[in-house]
């Protein structure tokens, strides 16, 4: 079973049977604010800070939570962000990764697994992970495999929780798709052209 949660303009529930497939519904609702955090995080191995008010300011932004990096799951989901990382830019939305890893292991994950397309972070003490209710039940110790996609405003838009890691980067970019639809409607304007992305 799996489960995710979209704004107003779209609810979805899908059944499969995933023996392995952990099940959380993500506590942080639809609707509500994504607390704030800064971390230290690594794209193509260079370190440095990363604030998700500044990547706000730049538009959405796709957080996903993961158990932990070099595992195959893991691995799995990280080549299929990277591999779709184009068409996040295009949507002008920032990806950013989350584990329990060490930074020292992430400078090596960014590089192999995410390809140096997008960043990872270190929540060494898990206390982001924990403010976004993606603690993996079973074992504490990790992350879940929960995906938040943001909004420029810090409304959180969609939600979704499962281990099993091929529908996180088809659905997240549904939601952005969606939220920038009804945004320009809102709006009364066409989608803004993609703003460049920030190399690290």
């Amino acid at each position: 079973m799996k489960i995710a949660r979209f704004g107003p303009f779209i609810t979805v529930l899908t059944v499969a049977a995933f023996a392995t497939t952990a099940i959380a519904l993500a506590a942080l609702s639809i609707g509500s604010k994504a607390p704030d955090f800064t971390l230290q995080a690594t794209q193509g191995g260079n370190v440095f800070t990363f604030s998700l008010a500044d990547a706000l300011k730049k538009g959405p932004v796709v957080l996903y939570f993961y158990p932990a990096a070099f595992t195959k799951g893991c691995t799995i989901e990280a080549h299929d962000f990277a591999d779709a990382i184009d068409q996040y830019h295009a949507l002008n939305a920032t990806v950013i990764g989350v584990s329990h890893d060490q930074l020292a292991t992430l400078q090596k994950f960014s590089v192999s697994d995410c390809r140096s397309k997008f960043p990872v972070a270190a929540d060494t003490d898990q206390t982001v992970m924990k403010e976004y209710d993606s603690i993996l039940p079973q074992k504490p110790e990790y992350a879940n495999r929960t995906s938040y996609v943001i909004a420029p405003d810090g409304t959180i838009v969609y939600t979704y929780t499962s281990l099993d890691p091929s529908e996180h980067v088809a659905n997240t970019l549904t939601a952005l798709k969606a939220w920038e639809a009804d945004h320009a409607a809102h709006e009364g304007t066409t989608p803004p052209t993609p703003s460049p992305q920030p190399t690290f």
